[in-house]
């Protein structure tokens, strides 16, 4: 059987892979420079970097670029031309589910109010609103919005899911885009998980941040460009809403951003699939492609061919 070539960035993700058939090899590779190689089956760039270097990727013979990450804005615009991009979906779904009800939780119990309290050695109980009875709208219902409704509905909560289409699915009615303003000023929280792209870039703007209920909560766990960075800290600062962000834009947020500061933001660096979770996974995904490919199969999760 041929030489089935592989390249990680790192020796984590090498690590990550454990065992490979015999035939795989494995060549570690961060993109930041000209490739070691003429030819691989599989090419892994680094998590959450800039897709920059995909443009290293020039002159190379590709079969797979198997992204690390679900979304996969920017790419488009260097991946070189006759190459196959894949996603990650099924890798970070669970993670970022988990992450998204942390966030929730502790914006609606006020853990961070109750951790500064124990961090000045005071004792400061308050009455906080639950997570139980109120109303999430779901904007975004791909892979990550329904782990997150799975997580959610044990939580007695009312679910209402938004998509690209409106359909019905078994669980009930999924509304299209064009109801997002009629669903908003009935929504308790609104948690984003949408793929950043032309449509939903500055989705979350002063518009729609406008028609949430006074006291609402806004969960991003999309990307960053997908909000209006100066609608959120508006609203923010004028205490009217909450927000829970695992993304920002820019990102990294810089250093001393106002929006640090402000006692009703709740702010993640970007962590949303970043657990053991995803460990497994990768592996698995990596594992399945691996499999494909050598049986002349189709690769899983293709979203992209130049």
């Amino acid at each position: 059987m041929d030489t089935f070539i592989v390249t990680v960035p790192n020796a984590l993700v090498r690590a990550t892979l454990g065992e490979l058939p015999s035939n795989v090899e494995v060549v570690e590779w961060d993109m930041s420079g000209p490739a070691p190689f003429a030819r691989a089956d599989m090419v892994i760039p680094p998590y959450l970097e800039s897709p920059e270097g995909l443009k290293n990727l020039e002159g190379l013979d590709v079969a797979l670029v198997q992204g690390l990450s679900l979304g996969y804005d920017g790419v488009a615009d260097v991946l070189p031309a006759h190459m196959t991009f894949a996603n990650a979906a099924s890798v970070h779904e669970t993670s970022t589910a988990e992450m998204t009800l942390a966030l929730i939780l502790a914006s609606q119990r006020a853990i961070p109010e109750f951790v500064r309290a124990a961090q000045a050695g005071t004792w400061s109980p308050s009455w906080h609103q639950s997570l139980a009875d109120r109303t999430v709208l779901l904007v975004g219902y791909g892979g990550v919005g329904r782990a997150i409704e799975s997580r959610l509905v044990p939580f007695e909560t009312t679910v209402v899911r938004l998509a690209h289409h409106e359909r019905n699915d078994d669980r009930g009615r999924v509304y299209g885009r064009e109801s997002l303003f009629e669903l908003l000023p009935f929504a308790d929280i609104v948690v984003v998980a949408v793929p950043l792209d032309e449509h939903t870039h500055h989705l979350v703007d002063a518009d729609f941040l406008a028609r949430m209920p006074d006291g609402g909560l806004l969960v991003n766990v999309s990307r960053g460009a997908v909000a209006d960075t100066s609608a959120l800290l508006a609203e923010a600062q004028s205490g009217r809403l909450r927000l829970a962000l695992d993304v920002t834009d820019p990102e990294p947020l810089p250093d001393g951003h106002p929006l640090f500061a402000l006692e009703n933001v709740l702010i993640s660096p970007h962590v949303g699939g970043m657990s053991s979770a995803a460990i497994p996974r990768i592996a698995r995904l990596v594992h399945q492609q691996i499999e494909r490919m050598q049986r002349g199969e189709e690769p899983l999760n293709v979203v992209l061919r130049t």
